[in-house]
Order: C-alpha cells, then structure tokens, then sequence
C-alpha cells in the first residue's frame, strides 16, 4: 500500500468519524506503507478537505463563545475544539500527499500526527456524546484550513505557519482553559481537563515535528529560520501569538531561546 496515495483517499473523505477512524488505522500499520515520489493526482470531484455538511462553517468572528462556567459553554468550547482536532487530521494528511522531495522520516512523522489527532478528536467525540451532543451540532470556523490553502505552495511557509504558529498556539491556550474547567469542578469538565492533557502532551510532539522539518528546510534551502519565519509570518497575515505563552511546552517543542525572545517582543 502507498501512503500518499492512501493519505489522499482519507483527506477526501466526508464522514468525520470514518476518517479520524482510517487516519489511526494508517499510523497502527505505518510498516506496511511505501512512499511514492511524486503526489498522487487529485481525483476528479474531490474538494479539500473532505468534510460533512455539518458543522456549518461561519467567519470566526461570528462563532459565539461561553464561559466554561457552565455546562453549555463547556460543550460548545469542546466542540470548537474538536473541530480543530479535525482540522490537524486533514492538515497532517495534506502534508503527507501534497508536498515532494521530502525524506522518507518527513511523511512518517506526519502520518503520526494524523493517528494522533485522529485519536484526540474520538476522545472529544465521546466527551459531546456523554453530554448528549455531537460533532456538527454548533457553527464552526476554518481558520487552520485557511492557512494549509495559503501555503499549499509552499512546504517551508507551512512548517512556519501552520504546526509551529497556530497549532502552537493551543500550547499556550489549552493550560488556560484547563484551569478554568477545574474551577468548574463538575465530572464533566474534569473529563474534560483530562482529554485535554493528552492533547497537550502528544501536540508538544506535533509542534516539534513542525519545528523540526521548518528548520530542516531552511538549512536546505540556506535561510536564517527566524529571519525567514518573521517575512513569511508578514507574507502570510499569520496571526500574532499572544502571551502567555507557555515556555516549558514551547521548549519541549524545540523553540530556541531566541525565538521564544522574539515572540515575548512581538
């Protein structure tokens, strides 16, 4: 079996369930996979991502937000959270089909992304249907697809701006909202709090994996990481991270010292 070929099959489909499901199924049988060269050719009538009719899909500015104060915001803040979730399955996937020339450990640590974010979105999955809700029951928004679609040209640009910029930025946010669910002190939101410290841990991971082939392309190519990452950041319109920031999973991250320097200037 060819593993671009296959990542493009399951970035295809629709079904969310279905889909996190053959993303954890490809990292479980990671041996089994060739590597071809080249990417696979779009099929015709594949528009990407895959994604089911629901949740609707709003400006993020019309996505409403509550307070974990209560069990309605709690839901509604795990599935936003699910949703993105989803998105890193179809970002990881992107990653394995999309781009050429790339080691072979390159579309490996990808397809580990994609079982693992597989995993987190059936966690949070469980997390709704415990309080008699579902993935698609809210609006939500596609911010992180966005960014895989402005860079969808551009491998280097999207190490930059995609694992090591916005999903880093849920290594900031996700201590935050933890400590709010545990003011919460209800079952559900502990449930919660500790679905979240598995993400935390395996995205530290995943945010690495970005660093570590951003900077891999960067010495390919000859270029300064943080020089290049500030023009593409300007390039791009990529969101400003905001403190606090979250040093030790940044570091654990493989963040320099000048780096985490130039986000606490910026």
């Amino acid at each position: 079996m060819e593993l671009r070929q296959r990542a493009l099959e399951v970035l295809c489909l629709c079904d969310p369930i279905h889909k996190a499901t053959a993303a954890m199924e490809m990292f479980a049988h990671s041996a089994q996979f060739t590597i071809a060269p080249t990417a696979p050719a779009l099929p015709a009538g594949c528009h990407l991502p895959g994604h089911p009719q629901r949740p609707v899909l709003r400006h993020h500015t019309e996505v409403a937000r509550r307070s974990p104060a209560t069990l309605e915001g709690r839901i509604t803040l795990m599935h936003a959270i699910a949703h993105i979730e989803f998105n890193a399955i179809n970002l990881a996937l992107d990653a394995i089909w999309r781009f050429d020339a790339m080691p072979a450990a390159y579309y490996q640590d990808w397809l580990q992304v994609a079982g693992e974010e597989g995993k987190h979105f059936l966690l949070i999955r469980d997390w709704l249907l415990a309080q008699n809700h579902d993935y698609g029951d809210f609006p939500a928004h596609q911010g992180l697809w966005t960014m895989c679609e402005k860079t969808a040209h551009d491998i280097t640009a999207r190490m930059a701006l995609v694992p090591r910029t916005l999903e880093a930025r849920g290594l900031d946010a996700t201590p935050q909202i933890q400590a709010k669910l545990r003011q919460a002190g209800t079952p559900d939101a502990w449930a919660a709090v500790e679905i979240l410290d598995v993400i935390l841990r395996e995205e530290v991971g995943h945010v690495a994996i970005g660093n570590h082939w951003y900077r891999f392309l960067c010495q390919r190519n000859d270029m300064d990481p943080q020089s290049h990452y500030t023009a593409l950041a300007l390039k791009y319109e990529a969101p400003r991270p905001r403190p606090p920031f979250n040093t030790q999973a940044r570091q654990a991250a493989g963040f320099t010292d000048e780096e985490l320097a130039w986000l606490e200037q910026h």
